[in-house]
């Protein structure tokens, strides 16, 4: 397994949350510096958050309702949301940051409902 493997995306309604995870034991796991990426229908992919660089950074956007963490040993990623918005609707992604185009998954969808 090279790229990682996104999970714990679904459909909720506006204020809900959810948790996902990111299996990045293939050639993520060496990688210090990781980031939750989103793309939404006709925009561009988005960091929304980032650990590793010293304390974790958020995107203006999801401050205050994402938390990102890691477990090292399990090599995964996680994004922990709530307060969920319509706005927050997108594919999420987990890769490198700076993100290395090899290293892309297939994302997992989330889907917020007003």
């Amino acid at each position: 397994q090279v790229q990682p493997v996104e999970s714990g995306g679904g459909l909720v309604q506006s204020g809900g949350s959810l948790r996902l995870s990111c299996d990045a034991s293939g050639a993520l796991a060496s990688f210090h510096i990781m980031g939750w990426y989103r793309q939404a229908p006709g925009n561009q992919r988005e960091l929304v958050a980032a650990i590793g660089g010293g304390s974790p950074s958020y995107a203006d956007s999801v401050k205050g309702r994402f938390t990102i963490s890691r477990d090292n040993a399990k090599n995964t990623l996680y994004l922990q949301m709530i307060n969920l918005r319509p706005d927050d609707t997108a594919v999420y992604y987990c890769n490198s940051h700076p993100a290395v185009n090899d290293y892309w998954g297939q994302g997992t969808q989330v889907t917020v409902s007003s």
